[in-house]
């Protein structure tokens, strides 16, 4: 599926996750998170997103408790910054897939 945000033609998925890593922006990640009702995106946000990001990139599991332990964020910290399914939209902000213990 394709869908046009921050002016840009993104390839997605059903969900609105990327199915493209590559097409990732700063601005893309701000589109996403406007539409998830998250932000405006502050330093908190971003410390997740290149964290899970660089995660992405070595193909580690991620996990809401992994998070916590990461040293990046609490638990209390992610749920704070990204209501109502911090994985999940941090995840899709960040431009990654969905992880897979996400429903």
């Amino acid at each position: 599926m394709n869908k046009n945000l921050a002016g840009t033609d993104l390839d997605v998925n059903e969900e609105g996750y990327l199915t493209d890593m590559t097409q990732w922006t700063e601005a893309v990640a701000e589109a996403i998170a406007a539409e998830e009702g998250v932000g405006p995106l502050v330093e908190g946000h971003w410390k997740v997103i290149r964290y899970l990001r660089e995660q992405q990139a070595k193909g580690a599991a991620l996990t809401i408790r992994g998070m916590g332990k990461s040293g990046v964020v609490t638990t209390k910290e992610l749920y704070d910054l990204f209501p109502g399914g911090p994985l999940k939209k941090s995840s899709k902000i960040a431009g990654i897939p969905k992880p897979v213990g996400c429903i």
